[in-house]
């Protein structure tokens, strides 16, 4: 049984051991960095041969005393390992042999395993309070373990640490009172000489002191308490209670662990003893080599890196694909394992990728968003007082070097990021971000507190790059040969590059600047530039002022002016800028240029006018384009004076007044000559041309030609803007100067097209006149046995074949302006013809027919002239007469009556008198009864001053009621109101009494004995409207109807005048007389005003 000794006999051999790590918490144990020169130009990332030799000296030594079982993804052979050095330190076979021997003949390093105890939890109470007061032992047993075996698998025992280990190997935690989960966070340094027979060994315990049972009844809390109290009293005093062991082979561990373990008893009694949380490291101690013996673990470690890192990084250039900062399965387990045995903690392991990082970026190409990881690694672990005043100088160099180094990558953008290379926006957003990110951290704020803030520098350096690549396309541009003609060009090219660049500058770098530094790129390049720009384009301007300017120094002005306000047109917003800009007024420098500038606009296109009428055969371009190649090349030459006009948009609103007016006068101007021009070609065309039909298709498309141009003249205020002008003008110019200028030459213009265009389509109406006039005449002569529908054929047939030929070779507005004059023209035809064919029904509905069909075909379903345009007041009055002289004589007396009827009720005043009646008819017997009630108010047709009136009562037409005779009242003597009281039947069918026109016509007449009788006056009621015949019910109660009387028209009736033309038929002869006599007679008695 072991000797228990008292804790002050125990203690002090193991504070002896211990007492340089005890309490020690995890914290970085670190070699202090090299000097560097303070300079701005980042050193070199090649070393030389014998710093090579060196690094790959430490290399191999590191893989040769490689311990512990390798991480995933790491790589196991030594072999592979081996080969890959070999390859990124560029070693000769020979020269790799040589060193690998001379690495294998070095003394080994000390073995050690760093053991961090950080914590554990639900380990025992062993108290009587139901705590304990927890510490650990431990320490590395050797050569107990074998291949295969397991210290675990050995008989349990309580002293595992104490009866094996001896006591100066031993290590000990502090004392953590009353606790179940107690924490630790101490680390200790234990040395081992064979990993593949040492075990690890913990041993916890509960620290027991000597206590009174009076201070134990105290801390009772339960019966489990009373149990532990009787079982303290069956064991020795002092003596410390076991809680649990791990026991762990050093061979199964990873260079680095970091688990929790199970406390396992030494007997079964309690099996679940809580978990112990435990860190390890495989670390080396006094390593052989001339750089570890040399230099700091971490200035080797940074070189390490830094080749490794270069040799990834030429690889991926040597493939042609760009490196993406992952290291290779085998420079990861290399870097791991060295910065594993020399311990290096994650906080310098992040300074030196930093700094091998930000040197290496600097001289080769990779991604800079590989900086982002060890800055923020940096800032998260960032504590300046553990870092050395030497240590700080380097990492504030690094600081101040990338910063340089960045600033001059901004200041060349244009060249280090091209627009031509894909992911050249991406790589300077990266690098921004990566500025951005190393000045917001608190280890560049304290190590570089003088630096100007990020922005402002980048501003500018942005100046200064823009300056700088502007004098570079200077120099690019400048012409071999001296001259005026070819510096205007130079500077040209140079303004067309300063324009293209801004445009780049506001479509996409400028989005990255201000989203990463609130900087407008923009308005920075734009101020420069426009210095720059403006002091050259003066001094050229000026020179060419001060000699003769030539047509194509003139055109490089004009290009140069154009290229002048594009760039102006860029200009940021006044907010964006200091004052006013050089380039302002610019327009004032070519001012002397402006009228050669016009006087060439009008020269080219006059010699385009001429090129294109000369080489136009006069034939349309297709079936649905119907004027020729001139008219295409003469909108295409308008659009570019226009387009001209645009580009130059003068500045100074009286100026562009004068400039327009020119630019509107020249284009009128070529307008009259293209009509001179175009006909000049169509009469050298038809010149012995013997087909009238071609010479006909050449004035069609002359004709079109001229609408065409119309149409284009007609945009020349849309084209040139005048709206606006006028909005700009308004302050300089007099009200309505602009409309007396501009509008005037316009309308001028339009309207000498519009008489050429009238002209020619006068001229194809003419040709067709001709045949309509001719075709009219025949279609009165022929045959009477030719029914009207196949008499007309020919004039239809004539009018479509001409009319679709028109129609396929003119435009619709010009075809248009044809069917007006041809239907103007047929109309005067028809009435012609109508007039001396009046006594001819048979004509006449001929040219009836003729007149409807010939509306339908000028209307062309929509397509033709609308209704507005063809019923006019000739075709409205030729419509009536043509319908009056086609109808019967039956049908002109039936209209007639109608007329009379229609008179009767529109009559109002009984001037003449009235008669009052009572009429219906009786369906069952076929009866109409008349009852003659009065008649009033009388003319006094006697010399004595009275009447002797009496009414004839006749149905009219007489041709529907030929077997009713006229019926007569009783004559009532000296009597204006005779009251007559008489009946009378007429048995007579329903049917003709429904007709148009039919009705009862009341004569009221004064009886004279010695002469004829006299008219009072007539009254007619239609039959229609006669109850009985309005329905099929018998009429009831029937209504008296009072009927004013009324006189014949005194000036003659068109009908009456139409049949009395009739001079063979009878029945039109004898109505007209009886008609001629009533009318007669009303005039010998017509009523005095003021009656």
């Amino acid at each position: 049984m072991a000797t228990h000794l008292s804790q002050s006999q125990r203690r002090p051999p193991l504070l002896r051991q211990a007492i340089k790590i005890r309490r020690r918490r995890v914290r970085d144990l670190q070699d202090p960095l090299p000097r560097t020169a303070q300079e701005i130009e980042p050193p070199s990332h090649h070393f030389s041969p014998e710093e090579r030799a060196l690094l790959y000296e430490e290399a191999l030594y590191t893989i040769l005393h490689r311990l512990g079982q390798p991480e995933p993804n790491h790589v196991t052979e030594a072999s592979e390992l081996l080969r890959y050095l070999q390859e990124a330190f560029h070693m000769g076979p020979e020269e790799h042999q040589q060193l690998l021997q001379k690495v294998q003949k070095l003394e080994k390093p000390i073995f050690c395993l760093k053991a961090t105890v950080k914590q554990a939890k639900g380990i025992l109470g062993k108290d009587v309070s139901g705590f304990s007061d927890p510490y650990c032992l431990l320490g590395i047993e050797q050569g107990v373990g074998a291949p295969g075996g397991s210290p675990g698998s050995r008989h349990r025992q309580k002293a595992v640490v104490r009866h094996t280990i001896p006591e100066e190997q031993t290590h000990r935690t502090q004392v953590i009172t009353q606790t179940l989960n107690p924490v630790w966070e101490e680390t200790f340094i234990l040395e081992f000489e064979d990993i593949s027979n040492s075990s690890f060994h913990l041993d916890m315990w509960d620290l027991d002191t000597v206590e009174s049972v009076r201070q134990k009844l105290g801390e009772l809390t339960d019966l489990h308490g009373l149990r532990r109290i009787f079982k303290e009293a069956r064991k020795d005093k002092g003596q410390d209670d076991f809680l649990g062991n791990v026991v762990l082979r050093l061979q199964d561990l990873r260079c680095q662990e970091d688990q929790w373990y199970p406390l396992e008893p030494c007997t079964e009694t309690y099996p679940d003893r809580g978990q112990c949380h435990l860190q390890f490291q495989l670390i080396h101690k006094r390593r052989a080599t001339v750089a570890s013996r040399s230099q700091p673990s971490y200035t080797v470690h940074l070189h390490l890196l830094q080749q490794l890192v270069s040799h990834e990084v030429t690889q991926h250039q040597a493939g042609s694909t760009s490196w993406d900062g992952s290291l290779s399965p085998q420079a990861a387990t290399i870097l791991f394992l060295h910065a594993t045995q020399k311990d290096l903690s994650d906080f310098h392991q992040s300074l030196a990728q930093w700094l091998a990082y930000s040197r290496l970026y600097q001289s080769l190409e990779f991604p800079s968003s590989c900086l982002l990881h060890p800055i923020t690694s940096i800032e998260y672990q960032w504590i300046q007082g553990r870092l050395k005043a030497e240590q700080q100088e380097e990492l504030a160099a690094s600081f101040r070097n990338l910063l340089a180094y960045g600033l001059s990558l901004i200041r060349r953008f244009r060249s280090v990021f091209p627009l031509s290379v894909p992911d050249s926006p991406a790589r300077l957003q990266s690098l921004l971000r990566v500025l951005v990110q190393m000045c917001k951290m608190k280890a560049f704020r304290e190590l570089c507190p003088d630096s100007a803030p990020l922005p402002r520098l980048v501003t500018e350096a942005l100046r200064t790059g823009t300056v700088e690549w502007f004098h570079l396309k200077q120099q690019h541009h400048q012409p071999m040969v001296q001259g005026m003609l070819q510096a205007g060009k130079a500077l040209l090219s140079l303004v067309q590059d300063i324009v293209g660049d801004l445009h780049q500058c506001q479509r996409t770098w400028n989005k990255i600047f201000q989203n990463a530094l609130k900087v407008n790129l923009f308005s920075v390049a734009f101020l420069e530039l426009q210095w720059l720009v403006a002091k050259r384009v003066q001094d050229h301007t000026a020179a060419v002022a001060g000699s003769a300017m030539s047509p194509e120094v003139g055109e490089s002005l004009f290009q140069l002016y154009v290229s002048l306000k594009e760039l102006c047109q860029l200009a940021p917003v006044p907010a964006e800028r200091d004052g006013v800009l050089a380039l302002d007024g610019f327009h004032r420098w070519f001012q002397p240029a402006v009228p050669s500038w016009l006087q060439k606009t009008y020269s080219v296109a006059l010699a385009r006018v001429q090129r294109a009428v000369q080489m136009d055969e006069l034939v349309p371009l297709g079936e649905l384009t119907k004027h020729s190649t001139s008219a295409v090349d003469l909108s295409t030459c308008f659009a570019q004076i226009s387009h001209t006009a645009r580009q130059l948009d003068w500045p100074d609103p009286e100026e562009a007044f004068m400039i327009t007016v020119k630019f509107v006068e020249d284009t009128c101007r070529l307008a009259l000559v293209y009509c001179s021009l175009i006909k000049t070609r169509a009469r050298e065309l038809s010149a012995g041309q013997k087909d009238q039909g071609q010479a006909a298709n050449m004035l069609c498309v002359v004709v079109n030609d001229m609408e065409q141009l119309r149409l284009v003249i007609g945009k020349l205020p849309t084209q040139l803007a005048w709206e606006a002008l006028e909005q700009r003008v308004g302050a300089v110019l007099e009200q309505g100067q602009l409309q007396n200028t501009l509008h005037a030459q316009l309308q001028g213009a339009l309207a000498g097209l519009g008489h050429e265009i009238r002209t020619g389509v006068r001229t194809l109406a003419e040709q067709l006149e001709v045949g309509i006039a001719k075709h009219i005449q025949k279609l009165v002569t022929v045959k009477e046995s030719v029914l009207p529908e196949d008499a007309i054929l020919p004039l239809m047939k004539f009018l479509e074949v001409k009319l679709c030929y028109m129609n396929a070779n003119l435009v619709q507005e010009n075809f248009n302006s044809l069917l007006t004059l041809l239907w103007t023209h047929t109309l005067t035809v028809l009435v012609e013809v109508a007039a001396s064919q009046r006594s001819c029904p048979l004509a006449s509905s001929r040219l009836k027919i003729a007149l409807q069909n010939l509306e339908v075909c000028f209307y062309a379903e929509g397509c033709g002239l609308p209704p507005e345009a063809l019923h006019t007041a000739t075709f409205q009055a030729l419509q009536k007469d043509l319908e009056l002289q086609a109808a019967s004589s039956r049908e002109l007396i039936q209209k007639y009556f109608c007329s009379r009827i229609q008179q009767q009720a529109e009559a109002a005043s009984e001037e003449l008198g009235a008669v009052t009646v009572k009429v219906s008819y009786r369906a069952s017997e076929q009866k109409l009864r008349v009852e003659l009630l009065s008649a009033s108010s009388l003319l006094p047709l006697d010399s004595n001053g009275s009447s002797d009136p009496f009414v004839q009562l006749t149905l009219e037409p007489r041709h529907e009621f030929p077997e009713l005779a006229p019926r007569e009242t009783q004559k009532h003597k000296k009597d204006l109101h005779p009251l007559f009281d008489e009946t009378f039947e007429f048995l007579v069918p329903a049917e003709p009494c429904r007709k148009d026109g039919a009705c009862l016509l009341l004569t009221v007449l004064d009886h004279d004995t010695l002469g004829a009788d006299d008219l009072e006056g007539e009254a007619f009621l239609p039959l229609r409207s006669v109850p009985g015949l309005t329905g099929t019910e018998e009429p009831g109660e029937v209504p008296q109807t009072r009927l004013p009387l009324t006189y014949p028209a005194p000036n003659g009736d068109p009908i009456l005048q139409l049949l009395e033309s009739r001079k063979g038929d009878r029945e039109a002869q004898v109505f007209v007389r009886l008609r001629r006599q009533r009318a007669k007679q009303a005039s010998q008695h017509a009523p005095k005003p003021g009656r």
